[in-house]
């Protein structure tokens, strides 16, 4: 029988509030599941956009490690005292409600935390940072936008390099690389880096590519790319997610250790 700390790290994924019609969907990709089973060699826990009625401590205590996901929506711009959004801009209130204090818990709790995409920008703006709404318009700026007209293969294709920071995380995690490629796929972006955040990559027209936590005291890493599309097929992300769920096995096995200390305390 498997024990406990042989089982696979659990890794929570905070899902979309998805609306169609008159019923809402908690949804989330199976890119990212499948690069948490792939990648991580870790179990997926779907955790539904439920904002309050979720209490982050309880559910964490759980969990071995947080994934937070990409997704067609952005950050309501109050959270960091945007301007209002226009429009057409998508949200997803549910998810914001969910995912902004699910980090700070994770990271007081020091349970790993991977964040993309719009997971960079929710990590940002869950510890005090700002977005730009709009980069594509912003002067000298490179439109980070795919072409959702081409298949997936193209749209999540390498387009662009990123300069790693000299000495930081990510560029050890990459064996010391100086730059590499990665895909595009946002239309938003850091603007006012949050206190606590290190900058680990930089785009060539100024944009910040990845963070890390500088204080945290685990595994905290998020990235703009998307890393998670065919995670088994680029170096880059098995490097990434490989660390990841090291991070995740890692607080597993702690997990479990004090499981064990707590049941003998308990029969003492």
């Amino acid at each position: 029988m498997m024990t406990s700390s042989e089982r696979s790290p659990v890794v929570g994924i905070p899902a979309c509030l998805v609306i169609p019609d008159r019923f809402g969907f908690h949804q989330v990709g199976d890119k990212y599941v499948t690069s948490v089973i792939d990648g991580a060699g870790a179990l997926p826990l779907l955790i539904p956009a439920l904002g309050e009625r979720i209490d982050p401590d309880d559910l964490l205590a759980g969990l071995d490690g947080l994934l937070i996901t990409g997704s067609p929506s952005n950050v309501a711009p109050h959270h960091y005292g945007g301007a209002s959004a226009r429009p057409e801009s998508p949200s997803d209130p549910a998810r914001d409600a969910t995912t902004l204090p699910l980090i700070r818990r994770a990271l007081a709790r020091a349970v790993p935390l991977l964040a993309i995409c719009r997971g960079l920008q929710e990590l940002n703006v869950a510890l005090g940072g700002s977005l730009h709404q709009e980069v594509h318009e912003l002067p000298g700026r490179l439109d980070h936008r795919s072409d959702k007209t081409v298949p997936p293969d193209e749209r999540y294709a390498p387009v662009h390099p990123v300069s790693l920071t000299a000495g930081g995380a990510l560029q050890a995690l990459l064996g010391g690389a100086e730059t590499i490629m990665v895909n595009s796929l946002h239309g938003q972006a850091i603007d006012r880096l949050a206190p606590g955040l290190a900058i680990e990559a930089l785009a060539p027209d100024g944009t910040i590519e990845a963070v890390s936590v500088t204080d945290a005291p685990g595994f905290a890493l998020a990235v703009q790319w998307h890393p998670e599309w065919r995670v088994l097929d680029n170096p880059i992300s098995r490097r990434l997610f490989a660390a990841f769920g090291a991070a995740c096995r890692a607080h597993a096995g702690a997990r479990a250790r004090h499981e064990r200390h707590g049941a003998l305390a308990s029969r003492a």
